[in-house]
């Protein structure tokens, strides 16, 4: 299984940002896909989570209205798009499948965002 993370980077409070997740390795349009992220010092935390055709998703309380998670089952890739960026939201952000828990204990490098102004 590998995931590959990317579209981060430092972005001013109030900002936006579309990160993408692509997977492989596993059926991907089968199963459910969430995002992540682990702030400096901070345990990783679930971010959002979206089952496997797309129609039903689930926020984390700091980013629900601000955040909104998305796949394309044909390019096996997961997105995030984050508006109106905090610098609470400062982590590295991670993909994995699952709705909420993490399946796999492997992970992809990650994608740095950095929210400051």
């Amino acid at each position: 299984v590998q995931f590959v993370e990317s579209g981060g980077g430092l972005v001013k409070p109030g900002g936006s940002l579309r990160l993408s997740c692509a997977a492989s390795g596993f059926t991907f349009s089968s199963y459910g896909m969430s995002w992540y992220r682990q702030a400096p010092g901070k345990k990783r935390e679930w971010v959002a989570g979206i089952e496997r055709t797309g129609m039903s998703t689930n926020y984390a309380d700091s980013v629900k209205g601000r955040f909104t998670i998305s796949r394309d089952n044909a390019k096996n890739t997961v997105y995030l798009q984050m508006n109106s960026l905090k610098p609470e939201d400062t982590a590295v952000y991670y993909c994995n499948r699952g709705m909420v828990f993490p399946f796999f204990t492997s992970w992809g490098q990650g994608t740095q965002v950095t929210v400051s102004s």
